[in-house]
């Protein structure tokens, strides 16, 4: 990252003083340097960044080269659609040479330089065998190093690569069609036995959001959380894959809901500090769009100030650790782009929350003592700014409020149970029961009324009579098409051992027996599997809804001393 950072500190300068290193004078006709030009650059630069002559020269040097090198690839590209790479060989091939009109795929590479085996890494990703490089983002003008294997490495490679595909896209596969179940379900089954998923606010209140935005916003969820189980394992490759999913459902939600809670800005957090732990450096653009997104995100939830969080929690101790990890990002961006002095600043707003974030480990274990768990220990003590005695009542309190959440739950679950077999006696389908009661905002009573009028109209604009309409519905399950075929058939009346034999409850087109088509046991297969599939992403849940705010800040710790290591103290002289 080092001498990343002082090229980007070169270019800048270039930039500002508008020189251009691929022509004269400081590049001759025969691409050789301009010597005397660029000893005279990298000596005026040297001061003005306070860094050694030779390690600017050096650096100088190499942006110069890369320019040219560019420069003559992108007018071969413009004429002949043909790109450029600059393959890094290994020692005992041929040295290291651009190549215009690039072989295809890696295959081709090994054979135009007499290589049986090879691995191509571009931006720190290992590229895949035998798929088009253009397929895998390889631009023009790429660096591509290339590196020999010998048969048994290429064999390994083959099989883990194989092997890595097809667990990722089965595991993107299962989350998707777990999370699918969950978001499709209305309710109405047995609490007791169906996971059934509602959208909460922070206070535990369901929010009402249409059916399409709410199974989106599932999808994202489950995927988030995820990716999120995978980076707690630090597999951050597998992570992304279900976080990059996460984000595209987030995207299909609207805007007015993602401005609203920071779930998506919690994402784009995730997603960044993926791309650090696998040194994406090519994803640097990205990256930076996506933590302005967080910031932007975060401040409309939690105010300037965060008089909102305040206001809502009390404090705003625990949600101090994503303000961290966004600045430390951004920090590490700036330095990575060689904007030393944004970099600096922002890593001294990361110290300071440091400080302030960290925990003192007697408090950690007097809480511990106290039956409190590490977790609660962890946002008690950010909640209350360290105090010992206001961490315990802060913990203390929210268990009374959890468990009072919980209950609210049940009772709420209990009611609409109630409810739903209410109008199932009534008549209707469960399903549309369910969604009845969803629109109603839970209200029985506005549910039935939204319910009957409509399908009593229906068979009443085809001339039968209310009472014998009412019956039909009653005797069918509520479906018209069979209470109209009934009236059909009896002459616009329900006959009274009809009445009396009808089970209002069960309707008889019910999904839950078995048809002519699917055998019972298939049925039960399929029923099993997606209990297994509901099961599986159950557990990625977090058991605490506050598990993204739980950060140990090791890993931040580490980043924060590489920075401070990369930056030069303060006073030293500004970067361009």
């Amino acid at each position: 990252m080092v001498e990343q950072n002082t090229e980007m500190k070169l270019k800048n300068l270039l930039k500002q003083d508008k020189i251009q290193l691929w022509n004269p004078p400081y590049t001759e006709d025969n691409n050789q340097p301009g010597l005397q030009h660029m000893q005279e650059l990298s000596q005026r630069y040297a001061a003005l960044l306070a860094l050694p002559p030779p390690e600017v020269s050096a650096a100088l040097e190499s942006v110069r080269v890369q320019a040219v090198r560019r420069g003559k690839g992108n007018r071969a590209f413009r004429e002949t659609s043909v790109a450029t790479l600059e393959l890094l060989l290994p020692r005992g091939s041929r040295k290291v040479r651009r190549r215009p009109s690039p072989p295809s795929t890696s295959s081709l590479i090994g054979e135009e330089f007499n290589l049986k085996h090879i691995k191509l890494i571009v931006n720190g990703k290992t590229l895949s065998v035998g798929q088009r490089l253009d397929e895998q983002e390889v631009k023009n003008n790429s660096k591509v190093m290339v590196l020999k294997l010998s048969d048994a490495e290429w064999k390994q490679q083959l099989s883990q690569e194989e092997e890595k595909r097809r667990r990722q896209e089965e595991s993107l596969q299962r989350t998707h069609k777990g999370f699918q179940i969950l978001s499709e379900r209305e309710g109405y089954d047995d609490p007791e036995t169906t996971p059934f998923l509602e959208i909460a606010d922070q206070k535990g209140n369901p929010l009402k959001i249409p059916h399409k935005e709410k199974k989106a916003l599932i999808l994202a969820m489950g995927f988030h959380e995820k990716g999120r189980s995978l980076m707690k394992k630090q597999q951050y490759d597998d992570a992304l894959i279900h976080l990059l999913q996460a984000d595209q459902h987030f995207n299909q939600c609207g805007s007015a809901l993602l401005s609203s809670v920071d779930n998506s800005a919690v994402l784009q957090l995730d997603i960044v500090w993926c791309y650090r732990a696998l040194e994406a450096l090519s994803c640097l653009q990205d990256a930076a769009g996506r933590l302005s997104r967080a910031e932007s995100v975060f401040l409309q939830c939690y105010g300037a100030e965060r008089e909102r969080l305040r206001m809502l929690k009390g404090n705003t101790g625990r949600e101090e650790v994503l303000f961290l990890r966004l600045y430390l990002l951004q920090s590490l961006l700036s330095y990575i782009e060689g904007n030393d002095r944004k970099a600096l600043q922002l890593l001294s707003s990361v110290e300071s929350l440091y400080s302030r974030l960290s925990l003192d480990s007697g408090k950690v274990a007097q809480l511990l003592d106290l039956g409190f768990t590490e977790r609660e220990a962890r946002l008690g003590l950010r909640a209350s700014q360290g105090d010992l005695g206001g961490a315990a009542e802060h913990i203390s309190t929210r268990r009374e409020e959890q468990q009072q959440l919980k209950q609210q739950e049940a009772q709420r679950r209990r009611r609409r149970m109630e409810a739903i077999s209410a109008l199932t006696e009534l008549g209707f389908s469960r399903r549309d029961a369910a969604r009845a009661l969803e629109q109603a905002g839970g209200d029985a009573d506005s549910a039935y009324s939204a319910l009957s009028p409509h399908k009593v109209e229906q068979l009443l604009s085809l001339g039968f009579l209310r009472s014998s309409s009412e019956a039909a519905l009653s005797v069918t399950g509520g479906n018209v098409e069979e209470a109209t075929q009934l009236l059909l058939d009896h002459g616009g009346v329900v006959p009274p051992q009809l009445l009396g034999a009808s089970s209002p409850g069960v309707s008889s087109s019910s999904s839950s027996s078995p048809s002519c088509e699917e055998p019972a046991s298939s049925s039960s297969s399929s029923s099993s599997s997606s209990a297994q599939l509901v099961k599986e992403v159950l557990e990625d849940l977090p058991p605490h809804e506050e598990d993204h705010l739980d950060l140990t800040l090791e890993e931040e710790a580490q980043l924060i001393a590489s920075l401070r290591g990369f930056l030069r103290p303060a006073g030293t002289p500004p970067s361009a």
